[in-house]
């Protein structure tokens, strides 16, 4: 997967791609974005809707949500866009959020910076939590990793998938939800981050 949405460090269980700071993001859309930055908040407010649905695809998977966030632009300030993001987020219905689960990416792979001793053990026991948990919940494991440091990722990643493990299916559920909520409020930072 490639892009241009920078970030300080990737954090994914992915090869190197947009950085997204979380765990499982998928291939982006096709944004028009400069190779150095976001496409900056007036030109994502002045995208066609065909563009800007893509755009947000980029950031959530959820039909819906994308029609909902782009249906109130323009945006006079970052701060309403993720208002309205985490509005849509919170309002997806059980489909839609099914829907926005099934595009995040099946297949963890090594997080990106992590390394020292033991890290072929502990990629080997993230890869079985990982294909525990999608046998438990029926969905791949998300969480947000922003402003984690490299150095904590690997062991935030496997306590998080432990922990949560052992939740109940509709209470995961609602973890889950809440998580990807914050993948995608990074995500639209980043894409609407002004470009140099």
């Amino acid at each position: 997967m490639s892009g241009d949405i920078p970030a300080a460090r990737p954090t994914a269980l992915h090869p190197p791609q947009p950085p997204r700071r979380g765990i499982s993001p998928r291939a982006g859309g096709a944004v028009p974005r400069p190779r150095t930055g976001g496409i900056g908040l007036v030109r994502f407010n002045a995208l066609p809707e065909e563009d800007a649905l893509a755009a947000l695809l980029s950031c959530c998977g959820s039909r819906r949500w994308a029609e909902r966030v782009a249906a109130h632009r323009p945006y006079p300030d970052p701060e309403s866009l993720l208002a309205a993001s985490d509005e849509a987020c919170y309002h997806l219905a059980p489909a839609e959020l099914d829907e926005a689960l099934a595009g995040e990416s099946l297949s963890p792979q090594p997080l990106v910076g992590a390394h020292g001793p033991g890290l072929r053990a502990a990629q080997t026991a993230l890869h079985a939590a990982h294909a525990e948990y999608e046998r438990r919940f029926r969905h791949v494991f998300v969480i947000c990793l922003d402003g984690c440091p490299d150095e904590e990722l690997l062991d935030r990643v496997l306590s998080g998938i432990r922990t949560r493990l052992g939740n109940e299916p509709d209470e995961e559920r609602a973890v889950a939800a809440d998580e990807l909520r914050r993948l995608v409020r990074g995500r639209l930072i980043r894409i609407t981050a002004a470009g140099r």
